[in-house]
């Protein structure tokens, strides 16, 4: 070290001199101390090199600088004395660089949520009563009385424990229970009087097994040997489920098999073999049998594992526990490398033979005879009616009770499903047609472009309203006292609306409310009644919707007939030169006001 110093410090004073040939005297002499200077400090170094530290200093902080929670790498040069908590070294393989990227199943294997259960977190940590005496295993021994002795013996690797003057007692495969019997019963072996004793396990020797086959981080694992097969598989982050067995598992010592698990008859049945696990055993999943897709109409809609000698439509039957209502079965799938599908009664399939790859789906296909009706308004008895299949609307108003003083009998409806959706369809299409427009239209100027833009945000706010709009389904029946017989369908609503002497008057009025009804008074005195329009009122296009559901548009100097329960809408008007699609929104308005009412002659 010092001949390296030497040589250091000579190489650089003939440097400092070779390129100070014209420097005075004094210069010189600054350079030579600071040549002593670095000379004195690469001494210190080599003490502290002879006193045992590295003249290679790493960093100070024995911890990484990633992140453990994120997986961040470390930067080279760094290293820790800490567990990784999950943090990536430089070179190591990920989970994503060799697991292919899945979408999400739309039908999971069956018993797939096994591991997302807590076998792994609320795992007990202590002896369980059962457990096996292993090597290693500690065990405090106390004696008192006539002798008094107190000690925690290891159990060796022959399987005894030590106790001076007693000898060996051996505990191996002695379950946790009965080691306090078994010692006290060596111990009055030699001290049959006046001595106490206590003795308890205190410790399980971890064990250590390997979780192999087609799960999703195979390795080894560290437990305890009485802990279930499935902590270790949730460690080992649980089977895969397009390429592991969940009927398969085997658990193998010293290459043989010694216990074969089932995880159906685990879920089904509660059926889990009881093991001891001992260090080196090895939990290996099968690949994936045969499998049957049920996607529709069952309990228990997922990909199921059949054994081969259960490829019945029986035992899928059992798995999948179809719906109480279910008459047919769908099956579809290849046979002899053409495409097949059949159809059967549900007392068929069970005798029907699968194939692996078959995709199933249990239907309800019954005929409906008996449906129900509903009925709302004014009325007495139940709110719901149960009719035959084809029943018309006379055959149930006959049966319906009212008071003819509270009922408006005479302008009754109907509000249907299939209508609603039929309303609610022609709304949607009307929108998207405005959305196309505004989005289309052509621009002859910068200044047309952005007066376009500000459009097209306000028509992109009315389009976001109007489709949250549910239309009701009202079928108008009644008019001029004539009700019209049709035909009823599944869940259709019978709204018998109650007598009433208002007026309801609304939409852009100064104050929308509700007036007497005034035989004499005609739209403009009801208008005037609530206040008169306000600025945005368009007075030539008023709503009259009538009790019965019909809708008439009305100018403000129109006769026309008002009568009691209608109601009175006054709609916006919208300035053209504004807004570019304005027929196409006032058309949407007017199919909103009214809700797409259908009207019978």
């Amino acid at each position: 070290m010092r001949i390296s110093i030497w040589l250091t410090l000579t190489a650089l004073s003939l440097s400092a001199f070779s390129n100070a040939q014209a420097q005075t005297a004094e210069q010189i002499q600054q350079i030579q101390q600071q040549l002593s200077q670095r000379g004195a400090n690469n001494s210190a170094a080599a003490s502290a090199g002879n006193s045992g530290v590295s003249p290679v200093q790493l960093s100070a902080s024995p911890t990484l600088q990633g992140n453990s929670q994120t997986g961040t790498r470390p930067s080279s040069g760094q290293y820790s004395t800490q567990p990784r908590n999950g943090l990536v070294l430089p070179g190591e393989p990920t989970m994503d660089m060799v697991f292919p990227l899945q979408e999400a199943m739309e039908n999971p294997p069956f018993a797939a949520n096994l591991f997302v259960g807590g076998f792994e977190s609320e795992r007990t940590n202590s002896v369980n009563p059962n457990y096996l005496v292993a090597p290693g295993d500690q065990v405090s021994i106390w004696l008192w009385g006539a002798v008094d002795y107190s000690d925690v013996a290891t159990v060796d690797s022959q399987g005894n424990i030590f106790i001076p003057n007693i000898g060996p007692v051996n505990l191996l495969n002695v379950p946790s229970s009965q080691v306090n019997a078994t010692v006290t019963s060596s111990i009055k072996q030699v001290y049959t009087n006046d001595v106490n004793v206590y003795v308890n396990l205190l410790t399980a020797t971890p064990v250590s097994v390997y979780v192999s086959g087609p799960v999703l981080r195979p390795g080894q694992y560290a437990g305890q040997a009485t802990d279930s097969p499935l902590y270790f598989l949730k460690r080992a982050g649980g089977v895969d489920f397009l390429r592991g067995s969940f009927r398969k598992i085997d658990i193998l010592r010293a290459g043989e098999v010694v216990h074969s698990i089932d995880l159906y008859n685990f879920v089904t049945d509660g059926e889990l073999p009881a093991i001891s696990f001992q260090d080196k055993d090895v939990i290996l999943v099968r690949p994936i049998g045969p499998t049957i897709t049920v996607s529709e109409g069952a309990r228990n809609s997922f990909t199921f594992e059949l054994k081969p000698s259960d490829l019945t439509g029986e035992a899928l039957v059992d798995y999948a526990k179809p719906g109480d209502f279910i008459s047919h079965v769908s099956v579809s799938g290849l046979r002899d490398g053409a495409q097949f599908a059949r159809y059967a009664p549900l007392t068929d399939f069970k005798q029907f033979s699968l194939r692996p790859g078959d995709h199933v789906e249990f239907k309800n296909d019954y005929e409906v005879q008996i449906y129900p009706i509903n009925v709302a308004g004014s009325f007495r008895g139940a709110s719901r009616v149960m009719v035959s299949k084809g029943a018309r609307l006379h055959q149930v108003l006959s049966n319906i009770e009212i008071d003819p003083n509270l009922a408006d009998f005479k302008n009754v409806y109907l509000l249907r499903e299939s209508v609603a959706d039929q309303q609610q369809l022609i709304i949607n299409q009307a929108l998207d047609r405005l959305e196309r427009s505004i989005y289309t239209a052509p621009v002859r100027s910068t200044g047309e472009g952005s007066i376009r833009v500000q459009e097209a945000q306000l028509v992109t706010d009315f389009i976001a309203r109007a489709r949250q709009v549910k239309p009701l389904g009202k079928v108008i029946i009644s008019e001029n006292d004539n009700v019209a017989d049709i035909l009823l369908e599944e869940n259709d609503t019978i709204v018998i609306p109650a007598k009433t002497d208002l007026v309801h008057v609304g939409g852009e009025v100064l104050m929308p409310q509700s007036v007497v009804f005034n035989p004499d008074a005609d739209l403009s005195d009801y208008v005037a009644w609530a206040g008169g329009f306000s600025e945005r009122a368009n007075d030539a296009r008023i709503l009259v919707i009538r009790a019965n559901g019909m809708v008439d548009f009305y100018d403000v100097d129109d006769n026309s007939d008002v009568a009691a329960g209608d109601q009175v809408i006054v709609l916006p008007r919208v300035d053209a030169k504004t807004l570019q699609a304005v027929k196409d929104i006032t058309q949407i308005i007017y199919q909103i006001a009214v809700a797409a009412n259908v009207a019978l002659n």
